[in-house]
């Protein structure tokens, strides 16, 4: 199996991504874009420490880096080698010269030969290779979920279950539900999978009921319960949807949710995963809880698991007492974790074999009818970039097709956008914090770049400017004026001491003649304390990974973009509760639904090989 390479491309011979003094094949492969400065140093500097010259030692230690820095945490030599990698993706691969790639017979095993291997810096394993760092990890992560499945689950009265999950999910609306929730309590590991509107949250919150109502009854003990997700934004939506379950009016034929449920499960509180486990200042993989000082909870749910990187999902299986029930909740389909690892994926394709209920898949669409959206998430689930363009296409006022040509339909595009900069601006200049919020969650403009006409630094800029010509005032960090009422704000790195965490939203407002940042789910802080800040007109999908709002305008980029995925589309997609607009092409339409975003793991194969069926 041959794997096309991107390639990146600069004009600038001052490029930090040019390693000047690279020499060989590193500076051959620097030189074509498909090595950087930090891949082609890491690996010279290894080599060089201990003594290894070997130019396609080398050049494998650096590809293992670069793996690493796209998001895999291994890399298969063999896929590239013997010249399978030249029909290279973006701008350049059309035009791009065939490299003189090492032959794949060998290579592999000249790297575990070296002294690099024989350092630990990189290890040789399944026919991949990677650095020592995330091969232990991977071999940690499927030891403690073997040595999890095998252990046995806490006692349940089964007749007790049975009945109360007959009421909490009821009829045949909610037998796929039940079931899931029923082997959940019975197991001590699960893996809940399913889609926008499949009902996760409501088998998540009915689950609690029958957990903690058994603990009650088994001894009178409180059971100890841990919400988290990847970032503080997930983390508030979960929250909110499982109080928004428990607390629903009984209804006919729906779940019924006892004042002796809300009881027990009163006061549950969502938070990050790092401040679950306890972060140490100066270090973003060590944690407080570990093996030695395990969490104390006796069930720990995590929402979003998609996100969760394996270093993360490594620090957390240590971290979960061996009698603690794990519940991992996420979509599979979405966009992995920014960082190494594509880990729920990798459950789901080791476990999800067995069959005896590791992994719940729910597929039942529990809306009260099939929407435009959900027909067209699910034809991007299914690869058919057909029927995607026949639901863009077909007039629903729910999604819709904007060609990047069409003058008119991108001014109407830029004139909402401004209406809706100044509705969050006039709340935000009357003090109305909760106002401003809401309206700032009721459209968000998702890009694939950063950079770039499409991307999300050219479109903050662009809403200010109208915001700015509309409101009579200049906006943004560009003329002096970074902080201002109704500035949407995106918090980018995690700040224990404010409780601030990546991935956090929120919209700054007046407070009297000062500016106050609002922060959803969290309180309001002056805007001088806050360090890693962006503005929120436009961002990235990956950063709108675990919120939704009301409407959501997609940018694609054009067709060679390497960043447009099926997963980028359908993450992009699925954050709309209403209605989505998707700006691009057909042809990028057609490229995002075809193209994978492959992350190379063995975690998969270990599962499959390792975990017994019980």
């Amino acid at each position: 199996m041959t794997t096309a390479i991107e390639r990146w491309t600069s004009d600038d011979p001052h490029d930090a991504r040019r390693a000047l003094g690279a020499t060989g094949l590193l500076r051959t492969f620097n030189d074509a874009g498909v090595l950087t400065a930090a891949d082609v140093h890491v690996a010279r500097r290894t080599a060089d420490v201990v003594g290894e010259d070997d130019e396609t030692v080398r050049l494998a230690v650096a590809l293992a880096v670069r793996a690493v820095r796209q998001g895999s945490v291994c890399v298969d030599l063999g896929g590239f080698a013997d010249g399978g990698s030249d029909g290279a993706s973006g701008a350049a691969g059309a035009e791009a010269a065939p490299l003189p790639w090492p032959s794949a017979d060998g290579w592999l095993d000249r790297v575990a030969a070296s002294p690099l291997a024989e350092r630990s810096v990189v290890r040789a394993d399944l026919g991949l290779l990677y650095l020592d760092r995330y091969w232990r990890e991977e071999r940690q992560v499927r030891d403690d979920v073997v040595a999890r499945l095998a252990a046995p689950a806490p006692p349940v009265d089964d007749a007790l279950l049975e009945d109360s999950a007959a009421r909490l999910f009821p009829g045949d609306a909610y037998a796929e539900q039940r079931v899931a929730a029923l082997s959940t309590a019975r197991r001590l590991t699960t893996v809940l999978t399913g889609g926008p509107g499949r009902g996760k949250t409501t088998t998540v919150a009915g689950l609690l009921a029958l957990l903690a109502e058994q603990a009650e009854h088994a001894g009178g003990r409180r059971l100890r319960i841990a919400l988290a997700a990847p970032t503080g934004k997930a983390a508030a939506r979960m929250q909110e949807a499982v109080a928004d379950s428990l607390g629903a009016l009984p209804e006919a034929g729906r779940p019924e949710f006892t004042d002796d449920d809300r009881r027990r499960l009163a006061g549950l509180q969502a938070g990050t995963l790092h401040r679950l486990l306890g972060s140490r200042p100066g270090s973003s993989t060590r944690f407080r809880h570990d093996r030695s000082n395990r969490l104390p909870h006796d069930v720990v749910v995590v929402d979003e698991t998609s996100m969760v990187s394996l270093t993360l999902m490594a620090r957390l299986l240590e971290a979960v007492r061996p009698d603690a029930r794990l519940v991992l909740v996420g979509d599979p389909d979405q966009l992995a974790s920014v960082e190494a690892g594509a880990v729920l994926a990798d459950l789901v394709a080791g476990l999800g074999e067995r069959g005896d209920g590791v992994v719940s898949a729910l597929v039942t669409d529990h809306r009260s009818e099939s929407t435009a959206i959900t027909r067209l998430a699910a034809a991007i689930q299914d690869g058919d970039p057909d029927a995607v363009l026949a639901e863009l296409t077909a007039g629903d006022g729910a999604v819709e097709l904007v060609h990047p040509d069409d003058a008119a339909a991108l001014a109407a595009l830029q004139d909402e956008l401004t209406r809706h900069a100044l509705d969050v601006r006039g709340l935000a200049l009357a003090g109305d914090a909760a106002g401003a919020l809401a309206a700032a969650e009721r459209h968000r403009l998702l890009c694939a770049h950063r950079e770039g006409p499409w991307g999300v630094a050219h479109w903050n800029r662009l809403v200010e400017r109208r915001l700015g010509e509309a409101s009579g005032v200049y906006l943004g960090a560009a003329v002096g004026t970074e902080w201002y009422a109704g500035r949407p704000v995106l918090i980018t790195a995690n700040d224990y001491s404010l409780g601030l965490f990546n991935g956090d939203t929120g919209v700054v407002v007046a407070d009297g003649e000062h500016l106050r940042a609002h922060i959803s789910g969290c309180a309001s802080f002056a805007v001088s304390r806050l360090g890693d800040v962006e503005t929120l007109h436009a961002m990235t999908v990956h950063k709108s990974q675990g919120s939704q709002a009301e409407e959501v305008t997609v940018l694609l980029p054009d067709e060679t973009s390497p960043l447009l995925t099926r997963e980028l589309f359908y993450t992009a997609v699925t954050r709309a509760r209403r209605r989505v607009r998707v700006v691009g092409t057909p042809e990028a339409v057609r490229a995002a639904v075809l193209r994978r975003a492959r992350r190379a793991s063995g975690l998969a194969e270990r599962l499959r090989g390792d975990v017994p069926v019980g």
